[in-house]
């Protein structure tokens, strides 16, 4: 199936072809926005995340480079999870002429399918990864039950 392509008239009267594939990509960058429901008004960025269930828990790894783990908060209540805090604009000495990495304070919400335990989950940033094991709570886990 082809897709139709059609022509668009700009402010200034001159006409441009219209992009399907960077209509998609806009609205694929604002889909983490309505995924983890963060409110717009916010104006915080969401980071790339990987969410991962195993038997025991729930590994989450978000992209956070260039940010310190000072800047960094995590509060896990019920099954919501919530990492928030600042990517810091770095000091520049020449003349920045494109920016396209997101700076500023930052937002991820998640709520999760199961009970988990809040006292065990355990963060780590290492390469700019933020990676997070959210264990599940003791009675969602399956047991092996012996025979006798």
């Amino acid at each position: 199936m082809a897709l139709a392509v059609r022509n668009q008239r700009t402010e200034r009267g001159t006409q441009q072809q219209w992009d399907p594939l960077a209509d998609l990509e806009r609205m694929l960058n604002r889909l983490p926005e309505t995924w983890t429901g963060m409110a717009p008004a916010q104006e915080a960025f969401v980071p790339l995340a990987d969410v991962e269930e195993t038997d025991d828990a729930y590994i989450v790894d978000l992209e956070l480079p260039g940010v310190d783990k000072s800047d960094i908060d995590i509060a896990v209540m019920n099954r919501r999870l919530t990492i928030s805090g600042e990517r810091k604009e770095r000091e520049r000495k020449g003349v920045l002429r494109r920016q396209t990495r997101s700076v500023g304070r930052f937002y991820f919400e998640l709520v999760l399918p199961d009970d988990v335990d809040p006292n065990n989950v355990s963060a780590t940033l290492e390469d700019g990864v933020l990676t997070l094991r959210v264990p599940k709570a003791m009675s969602e886990q399956a047991r092996h039950v012996e025979v006798q």
